[in-house]
């Protein structure tokens, strides 16, 4: 993706300039060549560039280019880089997240490390080791698959015991001590379970993620809900699937979800991209939304507006929740004796559309 090419130009750059032992004073490359290089665009070249200036490894002057600045190799070796590592980036919220991110470590001179993992326990192990041995200053990390059983525990036992800060976003593994910003995703789930009942609806059901913390805490935000409005038996009307199979949900178990439906009058999503399969898959099999199935997702990602029918949803922080994890990361790298300890919970917004109305 173009946004975080520039990323990849700053290392290169970094890697460049040892490699060639070039001096404080030496041209570089023009924007104009880095463009040729890379095969970007300008403006991507412009923010690695910029980049750079704030980490003090380049200097520019206009009309005349671009050079090396500081003191060469020790001070390219010696800049400070923290490593994140993210399950996606390229849709739905990530790339806010991650922007989030990168503003508050650009803002304070620090270099990031991007890393994807596909919500893969393998990918996500050698995203850590790669960033290990690059000798980053903290890592950022959306666990994979969370809520299952991870052997990626002794990398990060590993990494406790160099002292190196490790701050999660939007869950954490049950069995780790590291600290967490994340929304509160069983207030999520209660709210926009308490809505559907606010709105007469009865029978619910609930479509939850079984592989991730998140999943397992916005089910029991529904549990919640349900309990308190003395519907004791909700678990019944509930359909869990894994993160892998969602793109193929509504194809390969559709009799299953139609048969989850069919005595229900509202559904609650584990997210918004959820939300908007089952409105196509809705369409599809004639189901008419709001009028006979009010739909409700978590998140209010730009899927919520874009949809047939805007959904109700819960907003979640972004970008925010991306500035807070950076900042609580630095805290601690900075500051370990003083650095606030626990997780950071944002409290969710109900954000009413027409997804869901009041059952006759």
């Amino acid at each position: 993706m173009d946004d975080f090419k520039y990323l990849a130009i700053v290392e290169w750059t970094k890697d460049y300039i040892v490699k060639e032992h070039l001096p404080p004073g030496e041209r570089f490359f023009s924007e104009k060549e880095l463009c040729e290089i890379h095969n970007v665009s300008r403006q991507t070249v412009r923010q690695a560039l910029m980049v750079l200036e704030n980490q003090n490894i380049l200097w520019r002057k206009r009309g005349s280019g671009t050079f090396v600045k500081g003191t060469g190799e020790a001070e390219v070796r010696n800049s400070f880089n923290v490593g994140v590592i993210s399950t996606y980036f390229s849709d739905y919220i990530f790339p806010s997240i991650v922007t989030g991110i990168e503003r508050v470590l650009r803002a304070n001179k620090i270099g990031m490390q991007l890393a994807i993992t596909h919500n893969q326990v393998f990918e996500e192990s050698q995203a850590l080791k790669t960033m290990l041995s690059q000798n980053v200053r903290g890592l950022i990390v959306e666990p994979s698959k969370s809520a299952l059983p991870n052997p990626n525990r002794r990398i990060y036992e590993e990494i406790s015991r160099l002292n190196l800060p490790v701050v999660f976003f939007n869950a954490k593994y049950p069995w780790s001590d590291f600290p967490c910003v994340a929304m509160d995703d069983v207030m999520a789930a209660r709210l926009v379970t308490d809505h559907l009942f606010s709105l007469g609806h009865r029978r619910i059901s609930g479509l939850f993620a079984l592989d991730d913390v998140q999943g397992h805490k916005r089910y029991q935000g529904f549990l919640e809900s349900c309990e308190k409005h003395r519907v004791l038996m909700a678990e019944q009307n509930v359909l869990w699937y894994s993160t892998s199979e969602k793109q193929n949900l509504f194809t390969l178990s559709r009799d299953r979800i139609l048969a989850q439906l069919k005595n229900n009058t509202g559904v609650v999503c584990y997210n918004d991209s959820l939300a908007v399969s089952l409105l196509d898959f809705c369409r599809k099999e004639k189901i008419r939304v709001p009028e006979e199935l009010s739909i409700v997702g978590i998140d209010d990602s730009k899927l919520s507006t874009v949809c047939k029918v805007p959904l109700t949803t819960v907003r979640h922080p972004h970008q925010l929740l991306g500035e807070r994890a950076a900042e609580k990361l630095l805290e601690t790298i900075e500051n370990p004796e003083r650095a606030t300890p626990g997780d950071v919970l944002f409290s969710p917004e109900l954000v009413v559309r027409s997804s869901a109305i009041r059952i006759k």
